[in-house]
């Protein structure tokens, strides 16, 4: 199947942060956002209902759970019912209908303690709401009509007054993804999603002078590197 500017694709999660950004953003991609009302990832039967009216070839699934990233630790059945139950369902109901699927997932699958993950890199989440993202993937996996995005990225403005001198990661804005998005999604497989490789601060310095420079304490659940290798997405973006 050959996606293309014609292509009907429903986007989940429509009220999400990144979903709304596409929704102001997009001007090549023929999308349909749909909202929880209209789209209950945790129903099968509301699934099948939002295909069967907009009838899509394929899927872009940002509906799930992220901030506050704390959510995922007071919360742990509503993280898997959003993060891993629901993707479990869109697969499914993907599947059945033939329908291309591509998951937004997150950079927090990797250990995020040696940097320059690859895509073929073991993955070792480091809080709950990687393991929530990371179960979602393995649904999706087993779908060969997939791609998956492990993605970091942020709002713009930088959201924070204050920014990690010592932890590095790929941080890229929501809507420089809406403009790679229609190179990506004719692909298949996992893609590290990301921009330069630089610590938090110099990312947040660059598009807000004012930040001020914090250091990330020892943690172990906040490692010191979570910096993505972006090879891959280089090679997309240049083709």
């Amino acid at each position: 199947m050959q996606i293309n500017n014609k292509t009907k694709i429903l986007v989940t999660g429509s009220d999400g942060r990144f979903a709304k950004i596409l929704k102001q953003k997009n001007t090549t991609l023929n999308l349909f956002f749909v909202n929880k009302k209209q789209c209950n990832i945790l129903s099968i039967r509301s699934i099948n209902a939002a295909i069967k009216k907009i009838k899509p070839k394929a899927i872009i699934h940002c509906a799930g759970l992220s901030r506050p990233m704390d959510i995922h630790e007071k919360d742990i059945n509503k993280s898997i019912d959003l993060n891993i139950i629901g993707t479990a369902n869109i697969t499914k109901v993907s599947k059945i209908n033939n329908i291309k699927l591509i998951y937004f997932s997150t950079s927090y699958v990797y250990e995020g303690t040696k940097g320059n993950y690859k895509e073929i890199d073991p993955v070792k989440p480091f809080n709950n709401y990687g393991l929530s993202k990371l179960g979602g993937e393995c649904a999706v996996s087993m779908y060969e009509n997939s791609l998956i995005l492990r993605i970091s990225m942020t709002e713009k403005p930088f959201y924070y007054n204050q920014a990690f001198t010592n932890l590095k990661s790929n941080f890229l804005f929501h809507e420089d993804l809406v403009f790679m998005l229609p190179k990506l999604i004719k692909k298949k497989g996992i893609i590290n999603i990301g921009g330069k490789a630089r610590s938090v601060y110099e990312f947040a310095k660059k598009y807000n002078s004012k930040v001020e420079k914090i250091i990330a304490p020892k943690n172990p659940k906040l490692p010191l590197n979570q910096s993505m290798n972006v090879g891959n997405l280089n090679k997309i973006l240049k083709v």
